[in-house]
């Protein structure tokens, strides 16, 4: 296994379930961290979170980590694979944030990630594939997700995309964009 990985895809298209995939081919321990909000009052949300519950090795240590994912990754062991699922969620947790201070978010989450020793396997969802968000938060998502999923792409050692019921290895058929 490489020591990052990012599987990146459309909604549905089972991301997760090739990530956990990867992760049990490890003999490391596995540490799965939910980037999630709970959100009691959306049903179709909590459904999604109980699914994904049920899909994971009682083995396997669950960490909730809706916004300071950095602090998480620099305290991963060198014996662990992190997965974090997902990107996407992490991003919609800060769009709060000023473009300024989510820069330097993202810029320290990459410096961390080329630093941590344990491997990483990231899901991150395509946006930007559809429809142009109407409204300007959500254009501020797409964009944001858009540019942390490619710098975290250039930084990865593999990248998979799902679609389609399909892996593909965009590691082997694709080429490295300039940083």
């Amino acid at each position: 296994m490489s020591k990052v990985i990012l599987v990146t895809g459309p909604a549905r298209s089972g991301k997760s379930e090739w990530a956990e995939a990867l992760a049990n081919q490890s003999s490391k321990k596995v540490v799965y961290v939910a980037t999630a909000l709970l959100s009691p009052n959306d049903k179709q949300w909590q459904q999604r979170i109980i699914q994904h519950r049920n899909r994971r090795p009682e083995t396997w240590l669950t960490l909730e980590v809706p916004f300071d994912l950095s602090a998480t990754l620099s305290d991963a062991k060198p014996d662990t694979v992190i997965l974090v699922d997902s990107l996407g969620t992490w991003v919609a947790n800060h769009l709060d944030k000023d473009d300024k201070s989510w820069l330097d978010i993202v810029e320290e989450f990459l410096e961390i990630v080329q630093l941590v020793a344990a491997e990483m396997i990231f899901v991150a969802e395509e946006t930007g594939w559809g429809v142009v968000p109407a409204y300007p938060i959500g254009q501020t998502f797409r964009d944001r997700l858009g540019s942390l999923t490619r710098k975290l792409g250039v930084i990865c050692q593999t990248a998979y995309l799902v679609t389609g019921g399909h892996v593909i290895n965009l590691s082997v058929l694709g080429s490295r964009l300039p940083c």
